[in-house]
């Protein structure tokens, strides 16, 4: 009987041809929980501000391996052992981390779970996979929790120079066509090293560090925090809020079964059982898309119009501001939209509401990047660095924004 082969390649439209390592890490691609990626946005609404946007997190949990295999070739290399057994723990755990993301990758955990990060359900799915593979996934979970000894393992899967961030900027750069965001994976890469179990960058890579430093401060504002895609998710949350209030409330609102289960349940951390990750894993994007099309025809006018609003970018309107927004301007925004519209306050505050959003590139009072000179001392990069931009980028800009309909509207 032949057996299939299980090392594949994917073509990449970023690094080209990406090898799959393994037969185990071949089996947890095709995995349904893992194949479910493909119809999770990596960006969220970003598309309805950069119309290109449209790439999963399927793409960049497989373009995270791929730079994951990089480093530990290029470490390697420089005489850091890494046993092949360690080497598979990181490209599980890279592949891995981002499988527990709900619809449009944050909806779900402002929204419908109660107080739950996609970090949470990351963890949890891979620990039910590893009872499905015999606990071969047992180190990777563990490298993935901060738990192995080796704690330079786990700064490639998460810190402020990591194998996720390398990927993400570099390939949100290229599908939104924001060419400021570009950063040279391969050469950080190549400039990495291990001093005292803890990853470090060469002294000569520091313009590339810098670069990577700069290109996320712009994606932040440019992309990330874009106002238009701000407040399309910001409307996405309060979408799926108004159906969970009116599903408790006793309406019987057409849903799939899976997103039915999460409006008719509060589901927290403790309920995630087996059969709830399951359900979980049945969600995706095209749940939600295909709710509110529905929902626009619902008789409650809050779900109908912000279902329309979000299905013809019909958005409400934003302003950012550097100070708090007043609360005689909020409440003046809130009595014009009940009267228009007999809305109680509860309602009209689902197209009326403030918040506030921050962009800090890089923080240097957490796991620092950290910098190797040609004399063996390890130093902060932003104290290396002869741009003094550096340390003004780890001060926390914070801007205020308010969101109200359209005159029109």
């Amino acid at each position: 009987m032949n057996q299939r082969n299980k090392l594949k390649i994917v073509n990449d439209p970023i690094y080209g041809f990406i090898t799959i390592p393994s037969s185990l890490i071949f089996d947890l691609v095709e995995h349904n929980y893992f194949q479910r990626l493909r119809r999770i946005s990596q960006m969220g609404m970003s598309y309805l501000v950069y119309p290109g946007a449209h790439h999963t997190r399927f793409h960049h949990a497989l373009g995270a391996m791929f730079l994951m295999q990089k480093a530990v070739h290029t470490l390697r290399l420089k005489g850091v052992e890494i046993s092949d057994v360690e080497e598979e723990a990181l490209n599980i755990a890279i592949l891995l981390h981002d499988i527990g993301h709900g619809p449009f990758s944050h909806a779900m955990e402002h929204s419908i779970v109660e107080n739950l990060s996609h970090e949470h359900i990351s963890l949890l799915f891979m620990e039910y996979l590893n009872t499905q593979f015999n606990n071969r996934l047992t180190l990777a979970i563990t490298i993935f929790k901060n738990e192995y000894e080796r704690k330079f393992l786990h700064q490639l899967i998460s810190s402020q120079l990591d194998m996720d961030r390398l990927d993400y900027l570099r390939r949100d750069s290229f599908y939104t066509g924001v060419s400021e965001g570009t950063v040279n994976s391969e050469r950080l890469i190549t400039m990495l090293n291990v001093i005292d179990d803890n990853l470090v960058v060469e002294e000569k890579g520091i313009y590339s560090v810098e670069k990577f430093i700069v290109a996320r401060r712009l994606m932040y504002w440019q992309v990330y925090l874009h106002k238009t895609g701000l407040v399309a998710e910001q409307l996405l949350l309060r979408v799926l809020k108004r159906a969970k209030e009116l599903t408790q409330r006793g309406d019987d609102l057409p849903a799939s079964e899976a997103l039915s289960f999460f409006l008719k349940n509060h589901i927290s951390l403790e309920d995630f059982s087996e059969d709830v990750l399951d359900t979980f894993s049945k969600l995706d994007d095209y749940d939600i898309i295909s709710a509110m099309k529905s929902w626009v025809n619902s008789k409650d006018f809050v779900l109908s119009n912000l279902a329309k609003m979000l299905l013809n970018r019909d958005l409400l309107k934003i302003k950012l501001k550097s100070k708090p927004i007043s609360s005689e301007k909020l409440m003046g925004k809130k009595d014009a939209l009940m009267k228009r519209h007999e809305l109680s306050e509860a309602e009209a505050s689902y197209f009326v509401f403030e918040g506030e959003i921050s962009n800090q590139a890089y923080n240097m009072t957490k796991e620092t990047i950290n910098l190797l000179t040609k004399a063996g001392k390890v130093v902060d990069v932003a104290k290396a660095s002869d741009q003094l931009n550096l340390e003004a980028l780890s001060k926390k800009v914070v801007k205020y924004y308010l969101c109200y309909p359209k005159s029109n509207y």
